[in-house]
């Protein structure tokens, strides 16, 4: 889990190596885990009840919220699995649902239970479970966020073989666009009601203006006991051109990288202009869908190249200097 080296600092410099950007997003992010597990390691000897620090996390699609979940599961060496509020809402049978996911859990721990209860479950999309009317053949976003308290705030549930897993130390992290709340924060924000004094601080009024309260996703349509349950809110902005590019080309599992990796296999050099990333990254802006897109775009690119190399060992490198152009292939000398 969490070696006594690993501090909120080491944890954001190992996000630094796969996540490119939302800086301040990754501190949040990585005290809430080291404040998670630490408690576990201090309390769990004298089997007391932790308060939970869960996550929410309030971004654009597209900007890093599984990424960033995914990749902190695999610092830790914890299990973790993905689930979507949105099918969560679109069947009768909720519970069900829930208890899957916690199944999965067990099995990505490789059926050791002990393992599964210290995992990590990111629920993405959480803002779709406004509080609206029921919808036929489904349940309301209420009666979900409902059927979630429990386990978020942490209770024994049986799954198959009559096994249990005590959900107290599983971290629970939500994420969601939540698209209009921005408008929301503007109506209800500001904290000029507080007297303020020249040595006052203005960084951390700065910060408090700025953060997500738990009335500004009241009004957005979260019940409040299911925000209680979300202590640490953490916002993630949307990727600008440059790191767009950066995320093709930089994190060490970028898919730059592993194509060059590929192509170094069939012994030939692959080159990619720099104009190739900043126009791939000018159609990711354009379908408004974040870094999502990058790699289907990328992939398209690079999918009649890789066809004909395999098959032509006289190809020692292949140049590409524009996505609107065709690739370059140059001879073995």
């Amino acid at each position: 889990m969490l070696a006594k080296e690993t501090t909120p600092s080491a944890i954001v410099r190992y996000l630094d190596q796969y996540v490119i950007g939302q800086e301040e997003a990754k501190k949040v992010l990585a005290v809430a885990v080291y404040s998670h597990y630490r408690k576990i390691a201090t309390f769990a000897p004298d089997k007391g009840s932790i308060a939970k620090s869960n996550v929410l996390l309030v971004g654009p699609s597209g900007t890093g919220k599984t990424l960033l979940c995914d990749t902190l599961s695999r610092m830790l060496g914890v299990p973790f699995v993905t689930a979507d509020a949105t099918s969560l809402a679109q069947t009768k049978y909720v519970n069900e649902e829930i208890e899957a996911v916690l199944q999965r859990l067990v099995d990505k721990a490789d059926a050791d239970i002990a393992k599964a209860q210290h995992g990590i479950i990111f629920i993405d999309e959480i803002d779709k479970l406004k509080a609206t009317n029921s919808q036929s053949g489904a349940i309301s976003g209420e009666s979900v966020q409902h059927a979630l308290l429990k386990i978020m705030e942490g209770s024994p549930v049986k799954l198959k073989d009559n096994q249990y897993i005590d959900t107290s130390n599983v971290l629970f992290i939500c994420g969601g666009a939540f698209v209009g709340l921005e408008n929301i924060m503007s109506k209800t924000h500001g904290f000029g009601f507080i007297a303020t004094t020249a040595d006052d601080n203005q960084n951390i009024l700065d910060r408090l203006n700025k953060r997500v309260k738990p009335t500004d996703l009241f009004e957005f349509g979260l019940i409040p006991e299911f925000t209680g349950r979300l202590p640490v809110i953490a916002n993630l902005h949307q990727l600008s051109k440059p790191m767009l590019v950066s995320i093709m080309s930089v994190p060490k599992n970028s898919i730059y990288r592993q194509y060059v990796e590929i192509f170094r296999g069939e012994g030939v050099e692959l080159r990619i202009g720099a104009r190739v990333f900043e126009q791939i990254a000018e159609i990711a802006i354009e379908y408004k869908t974040g870094a999502r897109s990058l790699r289907g775009i990328f992939e398209e690119l690079i999918t009649p190249i890789l066809y004909i190399v395999p098959d032509h060992p006289e190809i020692g490198r292949v140049e590409i200097t524009s996505l609107f152009e065709d690739a370059r292939y140059v001879g073995r000398k």
